[in-house]
């Protein structure tokens, strides 16, 4: 969190090594303090963006599922008309499974690709600040 924090204006006073080393110990706990805050505001809200996104894709996944019975029944339907209808409802239930199962495999697949949730912008703001300490601990 470098970019947040306002520099404190540079003083002519001397400090004892104490007062310095009790200085930096409260600046670093204020920033350890910051960093993890930040980190719990973005998954929170990477939490409800996801929460939000997967109402969405539920709801859609439902209507998307009754779309598919009744084209479902209508294939059989159309099928029946130059077969018996237990043949129609039987291809058109292979070939729904086969769907499924193809449809199973991928989504399998994603899952598996699929990297944990990270606070990517806490942790590059955590890099800048340890960059930082360090250059500032080398002069």
């Amino acid at each position: 969190m470098t970019g947040t924090m306002a520099p404190e204006p540079v003083r002519e006073e001397h400090h004892s090594v104490g007062e310095l080393v009790a200085q930096a110990g409260e600046q670093l706990s204020r920033l350890v303090r910051q960093e993890v805050a930040l980190a719990k505001e973005e998954l929170a809200q990477k939490g409800r963006r996801a929460g939000r996104g997967g109402g969405l894709v539920g709801a859609a996944g439902a209507v998307a599922y009754a779309g598919l019975l009744f084209l479902a029944a209508a294939a059989t339907a159309a099928l029946s008309l130059t077969m018996s209808l237990w043949a129609a409802a039987l291809i058109v239930t292979g070939v729904l499974f086969a769907l499924a199962a193809v449809l199973a495999a991928t989504g399998r697949a994603q899952l598996r690709r699929a990297a944990p949730p990270t606070p990517e912008e806490a942790l590059g703001s955590v890099r800048t600040d340890v960059e930082e300490i360090k250059e500032r601990a080398h002069r």
